[in-house]
């Protein structure tokens, strides 16, 4: 274990390092002024190393591991197929669809840099915008993308078809959604793929193509992190335009009463 942390923390703070560099010189040669609370600056920069050090590790150890293992007891021939002599299809897969649907929706709820937007959001919006309305829109979107490029792996479909279409609906999307939503829909897009959501994902990706029969680790492995980037944006901006057309409904309705 011993050896395995040192070459981390040490590769750690070589890729800090120059953060810290460039932050400290334009405080002290543009800016010309004293870092305040030099000691605190201190100790977070360590908790950072430290921090950054010990999720490295966790990645080779537990979630890199854990997502390739799901992903080949998934798609054993004997899991999917009562008959080991038969070719599996792409429906066989449906526990496959499922737990990366799973994966999706729960790691997302959980990633720190949506909760940090979405707390944002609600403060900037005076509570117009709910942090667990907007979290949840976020999870269910990467839910489906994630879903869905399982089955792409899955069936070999070419990746750039589901961005093609998907970035279509975002660009019809936008011209109908609020203008206010709209930057927050597309920032809601790329705090998915962070600390907690990628290495699981990228796992999952590289186990489905690494044990589903014909396919490629390189071309079908990746491409999951590209549509859980995508597939927020429309469900969020989905999502408030739903709640608009609700809205209108129930004034509708009111009005028709008296």
């Amino acid at each position: 274990m011993i050896e395995t942390i040192i070459p981390t923390f040490l590769s750690t703070v070589k890729d800090v390092l120059p953060i810290i560099v460039l932050l400290f010189f334009f405080q002290y040669v543009v800016l010309k002024k004293p870092v305040k609370n030099l000691k605190k600056a201190i100790v977070g920069f360590t908790y950072v190393v430290v921090g950054l050090s010990l999720f490295l590790i966790g990645l080779e150890r537990a979630l890199f591991p854990l997502g390739e293992v799901m992903a080949t007891q998934l798609t054993a021939p004997g899991f999917i197929s009562s008959s080991l002599d038969s070719v599996p299809s792409w429906t066989d897969y449906y526990w496959v669809y499922i737990f990366a649907a799973a994966i999706g929706l729960s790691t997302t709820i959980a990633e720190p840099s949506l909760i940090a937007v979405s707390i944002k959001a609600k403060e900037m919006s005076g509570g117009a915008i709910g942090s667990w309305g907007l979290r949840l829109a976020v999870a269910f979107g990467v839910a489906l993308s994630i879903a869905l490029g399982a089955f792409r792996i899955v069936t070999g479909t070419p990746l750039h078809y589901y961005m093609m279409v998907g970035y279509l609906v975002v660009i019809f999307q936008t011209f109908f959604a609020p203008k206010w939503l709209v930057p927050l829909a597309y920032d809601s897009g790329g705090v998915t793929t962070s600390t907690v959501t990628v290495p699981l994902v990228t796992a999952l990706g590289l186990g489905l193509a690494s044990t589903v029969p014909g396919r490629s680790v390189l071309i079908d492995g990746f491409g999951l992190i590209a549509l859980a980037s995508l597939f927020p944006m429309i469900t969020v901006m989905g999502y408030a335009q739903l709640s608009g057309l609700l809205e209108k409904i129930r004034k509708k309705n009111s009005k028709e009463k008296f």
